[in-house]
């Protein structure tokens, strides 16, 4: 690197001033390359400008998914392919498309226990949050203690609007438990607000046949049942628990050294 490819104090000053101070990092180096190359001073402006602008969709997509309350550790790049389970690959690949949210339409992801189910419903939302949509990830049992809990202190309403206006809701472990009149009524809620409004992907253990049991009102779980499935893709994972694959292993040095 030559003299001319350092920073000047007076270019540090400017770049703080319009808040682009990060470009600091990368300019030593875009100098360089384009001394080399004897770059126009149009493509110039245009490469360092790309930088920051990948720099903070790049910042952007890690604050939606942290406000999302994604597992930093779920996207689909993760995914063990070699996971000896089972599901739809051609459906799989039309959902990481997103086009279901274009159309307001839902998710069910369905099967056993540890086969993965939560993982892939994470690793939409990270997908949906690079295209720039808002996503929030709860445990059903705790979004529903939580709207009880919001019924004592006057946050309801807030709550509840909190659900329906994301564009895409992840429901974790839905229908795992029967639940009393309070919370079926505000999965009622849920499911009727988001419907064509919003998209949802729900995972859980047993099919959208088996919901209707868990709910404490038949009638508005039929109707809610209803709304949701007509309007819903149908993911169905067998297979072996993929959760062993999650598990920390030792680094391979360490067990040269055992």
């Amino acid at each position: 690197m030559t003299p001319t490819d350092s920073v000047s104090p007076d270019l540090r000053t400017v770049l703080r001033r319009l808040k682009l101070s990060r470009l600091c990092d990368t300019l030593p180096e875009r100098f360089a390359l384009a001394r080399q190359q004897q770059m126009p001073p149009q493509d110039f402006l245009l490469l360092v400008l790309s930088d920051e602008a990948s720099r903070r969709d790049s910042q952007s997509t890690v604050l939606r998914a942290q406000r999302a309350r994604l597992d930093p550790a779920m996207q689909l790049e993760a995914w063990d392919a070699t996971a000896n389970v089972t599901f739809d690959r051609a459906l799989l690949n039309e959902l990481f498309s997103l086009r279901f949210l274009e159309t307001s339409a839902h998710v069910t992801i369905v099967g056993p226990t540890g086969v993965g189910k939560t993982f892939l419903a994470h690793a939409l939302g990270h997908a949906a949050c690079r295209r720039r949509a808002t996503v929030l990830a709860v445990r059903t049992d705790q979004m529903l203690k939580t709207l009880k809990h919001a019924r004592l202190d006057n946050s309801y309403e807030a709550e509840l609007r909190k659900l329906i206006a994301t564009d895409l809701l992840i429901l974790d472990d839905f229908a795992l438990d029967a639940m009393d009149a309070t919370e079926s009524r505000d999965a009622y809620e849920i499911f009727i607000e988001r419907h064509r409004a919003g998209s949802t992907i729900v995972t859980s253990n047993r099919g959208p046949d088996e919901w209707l049991a868990t709910f404490a009102d038949p009638v508005r779980a039929q109707s809610a049942i209803d709304r949701f499935t007509s309007n819903s893709y149908d993911l169905v994972i067998e297979g072996e628990s993929y959760r062993s694959r999650l598990k920390p292993q030792p680094h391979p040095r360490q067990r040269e050294a055992s």
